[in-house]
């Protein structure tokens, strides 16, 4: 089975408002809606949880009265941590024989070929994780006065989904909470698991800046 973890936690501060950023407006709609309605449309049979701090979830049932949506979805609570909210999400999977995807909910415009791939690779055991090319210069800032330039084809944009066999990400998230767990790749490889990339797709950005909003008002419209 097919499972999809939707992380929507964040608090928007970067997009200069007070509306957290997975709740803005995005051609007619919230971007968290699009988000969902991207996973289902990819595949109406998969099992869709959707994490939301306890103090959003009247806010988004409301708006899922007043935007009339429909696509079903299971609700866990946030934690104090993306570690926690993810690991709240997949207490509410029960069959280990699945597999199971992380998503950030700012990022509603993943193609369903990367969805695909990243399944189709879990599902042979694989943790597997979409990449993307850097494509401009990168320098590393080695203290106040010194940098270099260092070469950008040995370096990846990680996005989402990331997706694993549920008993592996399980098995993960049974470890207890470390700081530099900065995504579910980080979590699942302390355990010695080789990460295994896949190409995503430029368009699968997250929302995080009004700049963003203005570029996904264009990716929407088409």
């Amino acid at each position: 089975m097919k499972n999809v973890i939707i992380v929507a936690g964040g608090k928007g501060l970067r997009m200069g408002g007070e509306l957290p950023k997975q709740f803005i407006p995005v051609n007619g709609k919230p971007v968290l809606m699009h988000t969902l309605e991207n996973f289902y449309a990819y595949d109406n049979n998969i099992n869709i949880i959707l994490v939301l701090p306890v103090d959003h979830q009247d806010y988004w049932k409301s708006l899922c009265s007043k935007y009339y949506f429909y696509v079903p979805h299971r609700i866990a609570n946030g934690g104090e941590t993306r570690f926690y909210s993810v690991k709240n999400g997949l207490d509410l999977i029960e069959d280990l024989s699945g597999v199971v995807g992380v998503h950030d909910g700012v990022r509603p415009f993943v193609s369903h070929q990367v969805i695909d791939n990243c399944y189709s690779s879990a599902k042979m055991g694989m943790a597997t994780v979409p990449v993307v090319d850097m494509v401009e210069t990168v320098r590393f800032i080695e203290d106040d006065s010194e940098s270099k330039t260092v070469p950008r084809d040995r370096y990846k944009l990680v996005q989402t989904p990331q997706v694993f066999p549920v008993s592996m990400i399980k098995n993960a998230y049974a470890q207890s909470y470390r700081p530099e767990f900065t995504d579910d790749a980080s979590v699942v490889e302390s355990m010695g698991i080789k990460i295994t990339l896949v190409e995503g797709n430029r368009e699968n950005i997250k929302l995080t800046t009004p700049f963003d909003l203005k570029i996904a008002e264009t990716l929407s419209a088409k």
